[in-house]
């Protein structure tokens, strides 16, 4: 076997997440689709480097594709995207080491989340549209309390006996261009429903419907408060993931501009 590091984007609004489930349509299952005919062969094994949940966007998942194989990565990128939806690019493919794991390899992922401040006719599927007034100084304060450890249980559905809900955030900040407010979260890894219940929390606190204050005591005990105001799929970008000696994302910028 051959093992292959694929770097792909995708718009998620048609699809029922990253991981494959039957009777949904899934980006996993479009790419393990494409790869079939592109080999010709069934036996071969897809792993992504984390899932994404229906209706969010990638600009960079990562996979690693193994496959009885000896063809150049250029044409298997070629291949694959001549099989895939107009929706799913593989963007890069190159020879992997026999060893490494889309996931377990991982260091950080970063996601990039959309406000925006204005209704859109372009932009819809891609921002999350707030009509009431923002505070960005006091949502800039709000994502400064998530950096560090902490025990995220009141932002996840996952059951915090079931797996830790610990998680180091790096990077949590927000900035402005043009009618979009744009947040970047960048940590070792991420739970279920997690940053998009923490952008929910911190709009909350842009409108003054929340304090910083509040956040921190939701960083100190379990509360079911976050998932009441859980952002929407459609302004969550996966940005980049990252592997030991690779650099950062670039200076954030907008995926879609209005």
């Amino acid at each position: 076997m051959a093992r292959y590091k694929l770097t792909l984007e995708y718009e998620g609004t048609r699809y029922s997440g990253w991981q494959v489930q039957q009777n949904a349509r899934t980006v996993q299952g479009e790419l393990l689709e494409a790869a079939w005919n592109a080999f010709g062969t069934k036996e071969l094994e897809l792993m992504g480097s984390g899932r994404t949940d229906a209706g969010v966007h990638a600009l960079g998942q990562v996979a690693h594709l193994d496959v009885r194989s000896q063809l150049d990565p250029r044409v298997i990128r070629m291949r694959l995207n001549d099989g895939l939806p107009a929706d799913i690019n593989v963007l890069d493919v190159s020879i992997a080491h026999p060893r490494f794991h889309a996931r377990h390899h991982a260091v950080s992922r970063t996601y990039l989340y959309q406000i925006s401040r204005r209704r859109t006719a372009f932009g819809k599927r891609y921002v999350w549209w707030i009509k009431d007034p923002l505070d960005i100084e006091a949502m800039a304060e709000a994502c400064a309390v998530f950096e560090g450890f902490h025990d995220f249980r009141s932002f996840t559905r996952d059951d915090p006996d079931e797996k830790s809900t610990t998680v180091e955030l790096q990077e949590c900040y927000v900035a402005e261009a043009g009618d979009l407010i744009l947040l970047r979260i960048r940590g070792s890894h991420f739970l279920w429903r997690m940053v998009r219940q923490m952008v929910g929390m911190i709009a909350n606190v842009g409108r003054g419907a929340s304090s910083v204050a509040d956040l921190r005591e939701l960083l100190r005990k379990a509360s079911a408060l976050p998932a009441t105001v859980t952002a929407p799929p459609s302004g969550l970008f996966l940005e980049h993931v990252a592997y030991e000696d690779e650099d950062l994302p670039p200076e954030i910028m907008p995926t879609i501009r209005i």
